[in-house]
C-alpha cells in the first residue's frame, strides 16, 4: 500500500494519497480545488487516482470533488445526515459518484474502506477505516477528517457560528460526545489520520504532530478525557472556540450546493500601476496588497488591503474581499501561483492582474495617489484615550480580550470586522490594536479602506497589560 499525507499550510489541511501498487489505482482523500498537483504526486508514483472521498462538506476550503468528478473520476460522499447537509450537487447528476452511510465498504485494488458514520463537528461527517488486503484482515487506520484531531476535536458550533443555522450548537455538541463515546471502542492500536493540524479554525486546540493513535488520544487528548459525562463534555467542548472567519458561511454554502469548476487556474496578467490604482477606486475590485506590515505603513495605494504573505493569507483576504469582487494583487512575480492556488481554494477566482513590490514603491514615491496610516505605541494609547474623540479597537479573538483588555476598547475579531465595521462610530478615530501589531494591520487598512479614521498601533500589548494600573485593564 501506498500512503502520504499531504499538508496545505496556511489551511493546515491534510489530504491523503493512498493507492494499491499492485493494480496502480489511487484514491485522495478530502482533496482541495487544484487537484493537478494530487495527479502529479500520483503519477510519480506510477499510479492513476480513480477515486476521490470528502469526509464531510468542509467550511474551511472548496472541495476538490467536483474537479475530479467532471474528470470521470469516481467520488465518494456521505450520505448521512439531515437534509440539510447533503451533496446537493451530486445528487441525480450524471457523474460517477457513490453516496454511502455508515457500514458501507468500498476498495481501491487490494485497499479497503469501511464508511463510519462520526457526526458532531456536522451532521453528515463520516470517517473512513482503512485496511491493507494484501497484507492484513482488519484496518490499521482511520482517516477522521474533522472528527478527532491530534489532540483535540472538530468543533461542533460551525453550523451556527459559520453557517447561521441557529440554535443546533449545543445539540451539536451532544452528538459529538456520542460519537466520541463511539470512539472509545475502538482498537487502541488504530491509526489516527487527522484532517487537520495545528493553526486550523475548525478546533481550538489542535496539536501540530501530524498523526496518532486511538490509544494515545484516549489517554491525552483533553477534549476526550473531558467526556466522564455528556454535560462536561458539551461544556468543555462549546467554551473558548476562536470566531470563525468570515468566508466559512461561503465555503459551507458552496460545497453543498457545488463549487463552481475550476477546470484550470487563473492566470493574472500584469498590469501597470496607474492601472491598479484605476482599479482601487472602483467598486467591484479589491486590490491586496502583500508587502510585510511596516512597509505598506509607510505608503500603499488608496483603497488598497494589506494581506501579508504569510500563513495568515487565505485567512485575511477571504474575510476582506468578497467572491463577486475582481482582485488585484501586488505580490512578487516568484509568489504569484502560490497565492493565486491560496484565493481559489476558498473560491475567490476573480483573480485579473497583478504588479511586483519595487514597481509599486517606484510609483508611490511621487504619487498623490499614495496614503500611509500612523504607526503608535501603547504608550501614546495611554495618552490619546484620555481624549473621547479616541477610542481603542481591540481585534483580537473574544478569549483573549476576555483575558484583559485596555479600559472602554471594544472587541472585534479580525476575521469578522468586514460585516461588523458598520458598529463603530466614523467621528471617532480608532486605535487599532492586537497581541504583537499583525492582525491589527491588516484591520487598520481595511478601516482605512471604508473611510474610518485610524492609528495602527505596531506593539505588543501583553507587557502592556501587564502593568494593570497604567493600561487599565478590565478582566
Amino acid at each position: 500500500m501506498y500512503f502520504e499525507q499531504i499538508f496545505e499550510e496556511k489551511l493546515a489541511q491534510y489530504s491523503y494519497l493512498i493507492g494499491c501498487q499492485a493494480t496502480g489505482e489511487a484514491i485522495i482523500i478530502d482533496p482541495m480545488r487544484d487537484i493537478d498537483r494530487y495527479k502529479k504526486m500520483a503519477e510519480d508514483e506510477e499510479l492513476e487516482i480513480v477515486a476521490a472521498a470528502d469526509t464531510h462538506i468542509h467550511a474551511d476550503y472548496l472541495t476538490g470533488l467536483r474537479e475530479f468528478a467532471e474528470e470521470g473520476v469516481k467520488v465518494y460522499a456521505s450520505d448521512e445526515g439531515d437534509e440539510d447537509w447533503k451533496y446537493e450537487w451530486l445528487k441525480d447528476s450524471e457523474y460517477n459518484y457513490e453516496l454511502v452511510k455508515d457500514g458501507n465498504q468500498f476498495s481501491i485494488g487490494n485497499i479497503h474502506f469501511e464508511v463510519k458514520h462520526t457526526p458532531g463537528h456536522t451532521p453528515e461527517h463520516v470517517s473512513y477505516t482503512v485496511t491493507d488486503g494484501a497484507a492484513a484482515s482488519g484496518p490499521m487506520g482511520m482517516l477522521t477528517g474533522d472528527f478527532v484531531f491530534v489532540g483535540d476535536v472538530g468543533r461542533p458550533d460551525l453550523l451556527e457560528t459559520a453557517a447561521g443555522q441557529k440554535g443546533v450548537m449545543q445539540s451539536s455538541a451532544q452528538t459529538l460526545f456520542n460519537s466520541v463515546e463511539k470512539f472509545k471502542s475502538m482498537p487502541e492500536y488504530l491509526q489516527v489520520w487527522p484532517g487537520h493540524g495545528s493553526g486550523s479554525a475548525c478546533g481550538k486546540a489542535l496539536g501540530s504532530v501530524p498523526e496518532s493513535t486511538v490509544g494515545y488520544e484516549l489517554r491525552f487528548n483533553p477534549s476526550i478525557r473531558a467526556s466522564e459525562s455528556e454535560q462536561a463534555f458539551v461544556d468543555f467542548i462549546l467554551e473558548g472556540q476562536p470566531e470563525p472567519p468570515l468566508y466559512f458561511a461561503r465555503m459551507k454554502r458552496d460545497n453543498r450546493g457545488g463549487p463552481k469548476v475550476l477546470g484550470s487556474l487563473p492566470n493574472p496578467q500584469k498590469v501597470t500601476v496607474e492601472g491598479l490604482v484605476n482599479r482601487a477606486e472602483q467598486a467591484g475590485s479589491a486590490v491586496v496588497d502583500t508587502r510585510e506590515r511596516t512597509a505598506f505603513m509607510n505608503g500603499h495605494v488608496k483603497g488598497s488591503l494589506l494581506s501579508t504573505f504569510n500563513s495568515a493569507f487565505n485567512t485575511v483576504v477571504g474575510s476582506y474581499v468578497t467572491e463577486d469582487e475582481d482582485i488585484y494583487l501586488i505580490i512578487s512575480e516568484d509568489n504569484l501561483e502560490e497565492a493565486v492556488r491560496d484565493l481559489i481554494r476558498i473560491g475567490l477566482d476573480d483573480i485579473k492582474g497583478y504588479v511586483t513590490p519595487d514597481e509599486l514603491e517606484q510609483y508611490l514615491d511621487s504619487s498623490e495617489h499614495a496614503e500611509q496610516i500612523e504607526t503608535i505605541t501603547f504608550d501614546d494609547v495611554a495618552k490619546l484615550i484620555e481624549d473621547s474623540r479616541y477610542q481603542a479597537l481591540d481585534v483580537r479573538k473574544l478569549t483573549e480580550y476576555n483575558e484583559g483588555h485596555i479600559e472602554g476598547a471594544l472587541n472585534i475579531a479580525h476575521t469578522r470586522l468586514l460585516e461588523r465595521k458598520k458598529e463603530l462610530d466614523k467621528d471617532k478615530t480608532w486605535l487599532v490594536y492586537c497581541r504583537t501589531g499583525a492582525r491589527a494591520s491588516v484591520a487598520s487598512s481595511l478601516l482605512r479602506r471604508d473611510g474610518f479614521d485610524v492609528k495602527y498601533v505596531d506593539d505588543n500589548v501583553e507587557p502592556w497589560l501587564a502593568n494593570k494600573e497604567l493600561a487599565k485593564v478590565k478582566e
